[in-house]
Formats: C-alpha cells, structure tokens, sequence
C-alpha cells in the first residue's frame, strides 16, 4: 500500500455505524476478512477498510494482527465452549454426559472444518503456536471433563480416582479426535472406530464394568 493513501476517518463509516467503535464489530468485520483472505494474507488494514475507518482505529482496541487473531478465535471457541458447559453442568447420568459431551464436541468441530474453513484454519495456527487463547479453552474443557468424572463418582459409577488428574488424563488421550492439529485424521475411515476403542479403555479406566 503507497505510503500516501489515505484511509478514511472515523466519521466516514457507513450508515447505520455511528459511534465509537466497539470491539465486537471489530470482530465480526474481522471474521468476515478471514473468511476472504484466509490467516495468512488477511492483516489489520483490511480489517479497517472493511470499516471504513483508519487502522489505527483497530489498534487501539487490539495492539497487533496476532492479538486480533486471539480475539476472533477467543469469541468463535466460546460458540463452541457453550453447549458443552451446559453438559457438563447437567446433573443426569455421568457416563451418558461424558459420551455426549465427545459426541457433540467433535462433531462440532468436524463441523466447523468443514463449513468454515477459514476459520478454522486460524485456530489452527494459533493451535501451533500454543496461543494462550487456545491453550485457556483447552484448560476449560478439562475441568468439564473433570466435573463429570466428579458426578460419576458421586454417583457411584466411576472409581473414585482423583477427578481434576481424570480430566486430564481422558483430554490427552482422546487428542487425535479434537486437536486441530490432528484434522486431517478426521476423514479417515477408521476414526469412529479408534474412537469407540479409546472410549472403551476410558471407561474401563474409570472403573465401569464390561
């Protein structure tokens, strides 16, 4: 871009934007750019062209293209995030939530991959990077895992193992079915049955009988 262009103002947004420019527009114009560019060729001056405003503009709510990347993928991991909560918050039968809530995540995520791949692929490389947005989701699924191994052994159908080291230990080793960086696997033709293996040595693992 010349030196000499000159981006528009604040004020020369379009209608129906007046006002300060808050973060979430940011985000949703920026999801917009990614979906177009992709992670690697999109950057923060597209971001404010899309806007309507000067890049500095976006600066002053996100200090880099990186810590715009963390704030897109922080927002799109909360969609994904949500409904498992709520699983795991639910107070029915342990080992029936703990099934589910694989079931719905990594469905969710083969989902995403392939309906917005954009998207995803920002994750992606954030996942490689060891963003600390990701690595912080990551954490929060473990302690969703460890709530539901606390239910079961309230409920007497796990052994009574330590919980929080239960939740890791079943995060880790389902690894393949929803690291992102393990997605070309997903196609595969046998990973719902590697799967039902795994899940077949967790359960054992967790005390439940044949």
């Amino acid at each position: 871009m010349s030196s000499n262009m000159i981006l528009p103002s604040d004020s020369s947004r379009p209608p129906g934007t007046s006002g300060p420019l808050m973060p979430d527009r940011v985000l949703d114009v920026a999801e917009d750019v990614l979906r177009r560019f992709g992670p690697a060729k999109a950057n923060v001056i597209d971001v404010a062209r899309a806007l309507r405003v000067s890049h500095g503009s976006i600066y002053r709510h996100f200090p880099s293209k990186m810590a715009l990347l963390d704030a897109v993928a922080e927002r799109w991991l909360a969609r994904i995030s949500g409904p498992l909560a709520l699983i795991a918050a639910e107070p029915g039968p342990a080992i029936e939530r703990l099934r589910r809530w694989f079931d719905v995540y990594i469905a969710t995520l083969r989902r995403k991959a392939e309906s917005d791949p954009d998207l995803f692929a920002t994750y992606v490389m954030l996942a490689a990077r060891r963003s600390e947005v990701v690595v912080a989701h990551g954490e929060q699924l473990k302690t969703h895992i460890a709530k539901i191994v606390d239910d079961g052994i309230r409920q007497g159908v796990f052994t009574a193992i330590e919980a929080h080291l239960a939740g890791l230990a079943i995060f880790d080793a389902t690894t393949r079915f929803h690291s992102p960086l393990h997605a070309p696997d997903w196609a595969g033709p046998n990973i719902n049955g590697d799967f039902e293996t795994i899940w077949r040595l967790i359960l054992r693992g967790l005390g439940v009988p044949k």
